[in-house]
């Protein structure tokens, strides 16, 4: 297939005929069954590791033979993140799913704290409900193995081209996003994309006006109006909130780099480690809000970010982990609760605690100004 015939043929998930080719190109991708003996075998020699490639490759050939479709690889990805969340959290509450109606497609814009999880917690959510999942957007900095792309687009991630830096070239990726965001929306597709490019590391969740300019792109090539083109997306912001940020440390190292020596260099693959550690690290509870969807006349992009962040923070839900790193007294704050957060603080290394403290203090800091109390859900 062409580009001509599919122009989205880049940058889109896969579809159904498209699944089991993707399925075998895994099973004969050694770095793919490598990676899985690395995590499931880690304490053992790696010699001896790879000696079970061939074994492992019959059994995920024995497991994926029922996949077919992708609602298919969907069901199989809710299963995983069922007993994930399992063994992982304290349990998961949503609010405002009222707010939307299972037959209609969503933009869902949300704060973004981790890789892998955000996505999944807004699909695992929907999937309860009965809706359908969404489409993913994706960075192409964390598909620098042909394993990763595999897997991202068999679970229908579609790409982002941050990787390209000539301005032609950016505007005509920037364009083909646009419209392929429009055209899932127009198709009765639901689609997750986060406020800002990367984590909010320090838990400062702002909404980055470039994004709704992207969103654009599409509805000034139609010849429509800011306002009726971001209203007829059908905007819902999204705020997810952990109780414990399973990177915390390696978030606030960064920072800590960043402001001691003006730089981070980050190690090769360390963005797949991530995926890896804040979907298997503990979470506490978590608590995933859906805001309502964006009306009225916004005649910027500036006017529609406000509404975004202001729905966000509304929807954020404190645990005592940020009372206690904001220095606010709470009533939901335990003895046990004081133990476990100094034992976390007293568990770093000095130079990191502030960032720590800061990233988990963020959210209780900005309610307490912005409210002037605790609105979340």
């Amino acid at each position: 297939m062409s580009t001509q015939s599919d122009p989205f043929l880049e940058i889109r998930p896969y579809h159904d005929d498209e699944v089991q080719g993707a399925i075998s190109r895994l099973l004969d991708d050694q770095d793919f069954l490598h990676a899985i003996l690395n995590y499931r075998l880690a304490s053992w020699p790696k010699t001896v590791r790879y000696l079970f490639t061939p074994f492992l490759r019959w059994l995920l050939k024995r497991k994926a033979s029922g996949l077919k479709t992708v609602a298919d690889v969907q069901h199989l990805v809710a299963d995983f993140l069922e007993q994930s969340l399992r063994q992982s959290s304290s349990g998961m509450t949503v609010s405002g799913l009222e707010h939307l109606d299972p037959k209609q497609s969503y933009l869902f814009v949300s704060n973004h704290r981790d890789i892998a999880m955000d996505p999944a917690l807004v699909n695992w959510c929907l999937h309860q409900k009965g809706m359908d999942t969404v489409r993913i957007a994706i960075g192409d900095n964390l598909l620098k193995m042909p394993c990763a792309t595999e897997l991202m687009k068999l679970n229908k991630s579609f790409i982002v081209k941050r990787s390209v830096k000539a301005p032609r070239e950016m505007l005509k990726a920037l364009s083909q996003l646009s419209a392929y965001i429009k055209h899932s929306l127009e198709t009765g597709h639901s689609i997750w994309i986060a406020q800002k490019e990367g984590r909010a590391k320090d838990g400062l969740d702002q909404t980055d006006d470039a994004i709704l300019k992207m969103f654009f792109i599409e509805g000034k090539k139609r010849g429509e109006e800011f306002a009726a083109y971001i209203q007829g997306l059908k905007l819902v912001p999204v705020c997810l909130s952990y109780e414990f940020d399973p990177l915390d440390e390696a978030k606030a190292n960064e920072l800590y780099q960043l402001g001691s020596t003006g730089q981070y260099q980050k190690a090769e693959f360390e963005d797949i480690q991530s995926i890896v550690r804040g979907i298997t690290g503990q979470k506490g509870r978590i608590h995933v809000h859906f805001g309502t969807p964006l009306q009225g006349d916004f005649a910027t992009p500036e006017q529609v970010a406000d509404e975004i962040d202001r729905q966000i923070w509304a929807g954020y839900k404190l645990f005592p982990v940020n009372y206690l790193a904001a220095g606010l007294a709470d009533r939901s704050i335990a003895a046990a609760d004081q133990q476990q957060y100094q034992q976390k603080l007293a568990a770093l290394p000095a130079g990191l605690r502030p960032y720590v403290e800061q990233m988990y203090a963020a959210p209780a800091i900005k309610q307490r100004e912005t409210y002037g109390q605790n609105l979340a859900v």
